[in-house]
């Protein structure tokens, strides 16, 4: 297996389950409400404002392996769309998960060699490195939806 064929597992099992966590972030938002994904505590940022940020990463390095230009800048990251039903909440969930497919699928085919190439620009690093990253920033949000997920339903 090759470190794309890997890195390309790596997510997949974060998004969609299979990894050694046992948590994945299909698992837990698969019966998050509406209601539940909005709720505000304290200062802390609310699960559909962590799931629109995950999913801002992915659709920016997406758009790159689409031979787009990256079109991310992070004072946007948390902007999430106001959802007004469970309907919305629904699609904005199957949307990001449709994206993430098609990434790991793109990252799959990545000829090995490419992994140390520049990411669009040298200070963003090599495609492995922004592959590596997404995949640590969807762990580290992942942890936090699922505290925030027990609190919610804990209060």
């Amino acid at each position: 297996m090759s470190l794309s064929n890997q890195l390309a597992n790596h997510l997949h099992q974060v998004i969609f389950g299979g990894n050694w966590t046992a948590s994945n972030l299909k698992d837990q938002l698969d019966d998050v409400t509406f209601t539940e994904a909005t709720k505000q505590l304290a200062h802390f940022n609310s699960i559909l404002a962590l799931t629109f940020h995950i999913g801002y990463y992915i659709t920016a390095i997406l758009g790159v392996f689409k031979g787009q230009a990256l079109n991310a800048k992070d004072k946007y990251s948390f902007d999430h769309p106001k959802l007004n039903s469970q309907k919305e909440w629904e699609a904005f969930k199957n949307e990001l998960f449709d994206e993430a497919e098609q990434l790991i699928a793109l990252i799959d085919k990545l000829p090995e060699e490419r992994l140390n190439e520049v990411f669009v620009d040298e200070k963003y690093g090599s495609y492995q490195r922004n592959i590596m990253g997404l995949i640590e920033h969807t762990h580290y949000h992942l942890g936090q939806i699922a505290i925030l997920k027990k609190h919610i339903r804990n209060s």
